[in-house]
């Protein structure tokens, strides 16, 4: 903690010592227009290239409305966005070009860029989504270029970074979005702090999301999204995010609300996230995926309070390729107070989670490994979570003489919902080994047929100070399979 603690303190140094030598342009100074009509790609790229060239310094955009299509940051220049100014995207699909991924802020191997100030970026993502679809229905370009939920790269994002150093993002509203709206991928020393982001427009609207990257601090921010709120990936083997801080975020979505993986093919180490809070959420507020090949290690979850939220922490092995085997080691996760709800945590929400995977009973906390494939050394300490329980029989019903039917599905793509019924309602551990659990306290509301812990392939465990409230039931834990299981 000492160490990051320290980084963070280097990062805000080079940022402020960045900021002070800056120069300051207007926006008007280059006849850029804030009528909110005028197309002012061409005048905004000429502003960047034009600071870019004399030292660089900050492009200032006052109160008023700038349209633009796709633009390009050089090295040195920041754009900043007064409170009262706002950079329209185009609705045109014409008008973003495509580096890597569709965007409307491309930044490529650069050093010394942000985006800074209290003004706002909107995508303009709903109306962009549905012209392009009506471009595509009538002919006038390719059908690849429909929007639907399986076409990320088309969509354009609002921020696509790739392999930049020294990265500032901070105090914007960044909304709008027609896919993920931002997407940082192999950049280093990058401070992501004080944003809002509204990115609820459209289908797979992750909130942030951080690619193969190294020294990354995300805080104080407010986030909405449809899809993932912040979600870390590694898209290539060879490459991993590393040192990463996400403190002090408030995070809704109608997925999960804090993600490592899914994408994992090199891996996530040294990552911390401190004192989130995760709400009104539809899938799990800690995601921890590691299912593509990569390693997942020396991760510590200290300080959540999920309210609301259909699952609170899911572990999961997965082999989507058939022998590329992930590990996941060394997880620490403390100081949780967690509700989960009976009903769907995102009704009402534009776009909603789907109702899959059904029927089944309110799923428990999970960690899952595969058989020969074990998740390893995690620690839980200090847990408060309240359940609703009824979990029926007459829903979904896995017996205790029958756990071999939940199906391992390595393959599939990895959300807590995927086994359907798990015949715990508290936690349940599958292929596991060195697990403790410490001064965790489990409340069902109502009744439910299952029992609070169940561990299945589990070898070497300790549960201390475990304890639990449920209307007539006695018995705490089930083991199959498991060796040196530990009850104080």
């Amino acid at each position: 903690m000492k160490h990051q603690k320290k980084m963070i303190l280097m990062l805000l140094i080079l940022i402020q010592s960045v900021a002070v030598s800056a120069k300051d342009y207007k926006a008007s100074f280059f006849h850029i227009k804030h009528d909110g009509t005028t197309l002012n790609t061409r005048s905004i790229q000429f502003a960047i290239d034009y600071i870019h060239k004399n030292g660089g310094g900050r492009l200032v955009f006052h109160v008023g409305r700038y349209l633009t299509g796709s633009i390009h940051l050089k090295s040195n220049v920041t754009l900043q966005l007064e409170e009262g100014a706002v950079l329209l995207g185009s609705t045109n699909p014409f008008d973003y070009d495509r580096i890597g991924q569709t965007a409307l802020i491309h930044a490529r191997d650069l050093e010394n860029v942000g985006i800074t100030g209290k003004g706002m970026i909107d995508g303009q993502g709903r109306a962009l989504a549905n012209n392009s679809i009506a471009y595509a229905n009538d002919g006038l370009i390719e059908d690849i270029l429909k929007y639907d939920r399986t076409r990320e790269s088309i969509r354009p994002m609002i921020i696509y970074f790739y392999n930049c150093t020294n990265v500032t993002i901070k105090d914007l509203i960044l909304q709008n979005s027609a896919c993920w709206l931002q997407t940082y991928e192999r950049c280093k020393n990058m401070v992501i702090d004080g944003i809002t982001v509204n990115n609820v427009a459209f289908w797979n609207s992750d909130g942030i999301d951080i690619v193969d990257c190294d020294n990354v601090v995300i805080t104080n921010n407010n986030i909405d999204a449809a899809d993932d709120g912040i979600c870390l990936k590694s898209h290539t083997e060879g490459y991993y995010c590393n040192n990463i801080l996400i403190e002090n975020n408030i995070v809704r979505t109608s997925a999960n609300g804090i993600k490592l993986g899914t994408a994992g093919k090199g891996g996530f180490r040294n990552i911390k996230a401190i004192n989130n809070t995760v709400y009104n959420t539809y899938r799990s507020a800690i995601a921890l995926q590691s299912v593509d090949g990569g390693f997942l290690e020396d991760i510590v979850i200290d300080g959540l309070k999920s309210i609301n939220t259909g699952n609170v922490i899911y572990l999961r092995l997965g082999e989507r390729v058939a022998g590329k085997k992930s590990t996941m080691d060394r997880i620490s996760i403390k100081n949780v107070v967690a509700d989960v709800p009976f009903e769907k945590a995102d009704a009402g929400y534009d776009y909603e989670g789907p109702i899959e995977d059904m029927p089944r009973n309110i799923s428990p906390i999970i960690i899952a490994g595969l058989p020969g494939q074990y998740i390893n050394d995690v620690t839980f300490t200090n847990f408060e979570v309240s359940y609703p329980g009824r979990g029926s029989k007459f829903i979904a019903y896995v017996p205790l003489d029958k756990l071999d039917s939940i199906p391992e599905q390595p393959a599939q793509y990895p959300e807590f919902s995927q086994f359907k019924e798990i015949p715990a309602w508290g936690i349940y551990v599958r292929h596991a080994k060195n697990i403790n659990f410490s001064n965790i306290h489990l409340t069902a509301e109502k009744k439910d047929y299952r029992l609070p812990i169940i561990m299945d392939d589990v070898h070497g465990a300790q549960l201390k100070k475990v304890t639990f409230k449920q209307i007539d039931q006695k018995k705490l834990l089930y083991t199959q399979k498991s060796t040196n299981i530990k009850v104080d």
